[in-house]
């Protein structure tokens, strides 16, 4: 029994030392690619695109219905104590520092990183790779590369879009819905928001673009096992990309915060 329980965890520690291996060399190839040869801009733009525009409906629903919600919760918790002119300023941090990023980041790795998988996973599986191999086109810089730049380029947009439609559903529950006075709520977020705060959002943001670009194209290119294949891969860079941005989300919280960008 003890000799069964040591090699079943000897066994499956050896797989997942391969793998995270594998990941860890995927990327390091990714930006060797990156920085000795040159971007392709069509593809590059292309994805941007993709990423950017096909999300923008998603991230304004995100956004809004978050930023309503979290005025309702602010206004239950600040109404017991008379703090109800400082919704504003919760609202616009909220989302700025942690919701606005992270939700974002979780939206778009569960719409684009599971396409991202499922895209190269097929292209895997039917040989498509192989075949712009046999053309004498570098696939990292064809089709990885892009999509990691693009990813990481136009995150930050997103974010920031997502902070203005959450600060604006947060204006509209407290000012129709609340009936409180518009300026009381500008003016708090004018009297303690400033700079930094978005700026630790805009890099959050940047590296969740970063991550979930890496996992769903890394579980994509890696793909066997035909439609089944695609089907796994592309569950899996959803489940592991956002439990990426999560664990990352604490660490750069912490890092902004002890660097004073985003004190």
């Amino acid at each position: 029994m003890i000799i069964r329980t040591l090699s079943f965890i000897g066994i499956n520690g050896l797989h997942m030392s391969n793998a995270v291996g594998d990941f860890i060399f995927f990327l390091l190839r990714t930006l060797k690619t990156m920085f000795t040869t040159r971007l392709k801009m069509k593809q590059l733009f292309m994805h941007m695109e993709r990423i950017g525009v096909g999300s923008v409906s998603i991230v304004f629903l995100t956004g809004a219905s978050t930023g309503l919600a979290l005025a309702l919760q602010t206004y239950i918790g600040l109404s017991r104590f008379g703090g109800e002119n400082y919704i504003g300023v919760v609202v616009a941090l909220g989302m700025a520092r942690e919701l606005g990023p992270v939700l974002t980041g979780l939206m778009v790795t569960g719409r684009v990183g599971s396409a991202m998988a499922a895209e190269l996973g097929t292209m895997q599986i039917t040989e498509q790779i192989d075949a712009l191999r046999t053309l004498r086109i570098n696939p990292f810089q064809y089709l990885i590369v892009p999509r990691l730049v693009a990813s990481t380029l136009i995150m930050p947009f997103l974010a920031i879009f997502s902070m203005l439609c959450g600060t604006i559903g947060g204006y509209l529950y407290t000012v129709y819905v609340l009936e409180m006075g518009p300026d009381v709520y500008l003016s708090s977020i004018r009297a303690h928001v400033v700079l930094s705060d978005i700026a630790g959002g805009l890099v959050k943001s940047g590296v969740f673009g970063f991550i979930l670009a890496w996992v769903g194209s890394y579980k994509g290119y890696v793909t066997t096992g035909g439609a089944k294949g695609v089907g796994l891969s592309t569950t899996q860079s959803v489940v592991i990309g956002s439990i990426m941005i999560l664990i990352a989300n604490y660490f750069l919280s912490s890092l902004l915060f002890k660097s004073g960008l985003s004190a």
